[in-house]
């Protein structure tokens, strides 16, 4: 163990603000104090199973405050946790647990049906822990910033997911990055409706214990129990999409927020200028945000004041993190680069991944392949998040996955997938496909062939039966001339 040495987080926190609530969950509360004697009973009942100190553990749970004192049992015993997204398939699960070198896998009920489809043999449920004994032994209250702390996977645009390093310091100066840019008050509430397998929602739970204030925590995303959440549960930050703010205010409980209420810090990519419109007239305060999974969460911030003034932007770095943007040899915009981002809170590479890490680490400053560029004011405006790669509904999706899947289908020849407007979901998978000679196909077999192989989220929604596919002089799919043959000639 190297570096810098701290008080085991939960613990310190408890110490010192013991009767503060820290958790909010359906009409529950449990105060830092509480919260912390249930997860060192926790980490004591996982110690009996055998997990030691740097095993990497695996877990496959919903938002609920078994998988948060579970997060926090973890950091006691000092294991590595791997949140494994639930909507994907067992087949890609599969993976994850083979590439991240997984020990054992943590499950609640509700993804005992999905365990049990996994190759993988070393599962727990989580509800048999609290029955098991406990094991009497000495939990670890220190943590060192430059132990490895989780592995969060994020797809890549070869469409092979790379396990994202993060250490305990990447997410505390992340969590010291974003207070001193929103601020803090004694009396915050962060609400999070984000999945905490993702770093969006880890890094609320990290931050509510660092900062000492209140998590309210929902089980998924639900337009009317969110603005009920604001009113009833106090709420100041709570952090979002485009596609969830914008259910938000069209809900059918929705009414004007708070005075209290000061920070939706909104991910996902530029928000829409209708719907920063409406949440001007709303007075709803909007904080525009960059970031990564490499990032520990949100990097670069455009505060309300700029909302509209820089329409598009993402804002300015925080404060102790780097932004710069490296011109590219095939870039359209004299001013337009590659972003690369560097600081304390910026993973220091993807697990098992050395020659990715050695071309895309360099001294420190981490290529995102996002395109952007700065303006006179300094400030970032992402042009592509990662070249190709489109947000649906706050998830990520990247085209070669779906290409990868789809050019498994024997009667496919060829197939090139671009993102495609969606009301609904902002941008959903559009797959346009060169068909093998005398082969026929319907829309319903790719659907099928595609939810055996992909998460639901990377299905297409709409498929294109075209001649050929637009390439360049390198025979590289031109992605962005995809959108050009939609509705010519046969489609489903």
């Amino acid at each position: 163990m190297t570096g810098i040495e701290m008080n085991n987080w939960l613990q310190q926190r408890a110490y010192l603000t013991p009767k503060r609530t820290a958790l909010i969950f359906e009409n529950q509360t449990w105060t830092y104090e509480q919260l912390n004697d249930a997860v060192r009973i926790l980490a004591r009942t996982l110690a009996a199973q055998g997990f030691q100190k740097g095993q990497h553990i695996g877990f496959l749970m919903d938002n609920h405050p078994n998988t948060v004192m579970l997060i926090h049992a973890l950091h006691y015993l000092n294991v590595v946790m791997v949140p494994l997204n639930k909507r994907l398939t067992p087949k890609e699960i599969d993976f994850q647990l083979r590439d991240a070198d997984v020990h054992l896998l943590i499950v609640d009920e509700t993804h005992e049906n999905i365990s049990n489809q996994l190759k993988f043999g070393e599962i727990i449920n989580i509800d048999d822990l609290h029955r098991e004994e406990q094991k009497d032994l000495e939990l670890e209250d220190s943590i060192h910033l430059d132990d490895l702390h989780s592995i969060i996977y994020t797809s890549g645009t070869t469409g092979h997911p790379k396990g994202v390093m993060l250490t305990y310091g990447n997410h505390w100066w992340s969590a010291t990055g974003s207070a001193l840019n929103l601020g803090l008050r004694e009396d915050d509430r962060w609400l999070c409706a984000v999945p905490l397998f993702h770093v969006s929602g880890l890094s609320i739970l990290i931050r509510s214990v660092i900062y000492g204030i209140t998590m309210v925590l929902h089980r998924g995303f639900e337009s009317e129990k969110f603005v009920r959440s604001v009113h009833e549960d106090k709420v100041t930050i709570a952090s979002v999409v485009s596609v969830m703010l914008s259910k938000v205010l069209d809900a059918d409980t929705y009414e004007p927020f708070p005075s209290s209420f000061r920070c939706m810090l909104l991910g996902g990519g530029p928000a829409p200028y209708p719907l920063l419109k409406r949440c001007e007239t709303e007075g709803i305060p909007v904080f525009q945000t960059y970031g990564l999974s490499e990032s520990a969460s949100q990097i670069v911030t455009l505060a309300p004041e700029d909302s509209f003034r820089k329409l598009g932007s993402a804002g300015k770095p925080l404060f102790p993190s780097q932004v710069k943007v490296v011109p590219t040899e095939d870039r359209t915009n004299d001013d337009a680069g590659e972003i690369f981002v560097k600081g304390p809170n910026v993973t220091k590479g993807y697990y098992k991944k050395d020659q990715v890490n050695d071309e895309k680490i360099i001294d420190g400053w981490l290529s995102t392949g996002d395109i952007g560029y700065f303006d006179e004011e300094g400030f970032l405006y992402v042009l592509d998040r990662r070249k190709d790669m489109f947000v649906s509904g706050g998830e990520n999706v990247y085209p070669a996955e779906i290409e990868a899947c789809l050019s498994g289908h024997d009667a496919v020849a060829e197939v090139g997938v671009t993102g495609v407007a969606d009301e609904r979901w902002g941008k959903v998978p559009a797959a346009f496909i060169v068909l093998r000679d005398h082969t026929d196909i319907t829309k319903k077999s790719l659907i099928d062939y595609c939810e055996t192989h992909l998460a639901r989220y990377k299905v297409p929604k709409v498929f294109q039966f075209i001649d050929e596919l637009p390439r360049n002089a390198s025979n590289k799919i031109l992605r962005r001339e995809l959108i050009k043959y939609l509705n010519e000639g046969e489609s489903e």
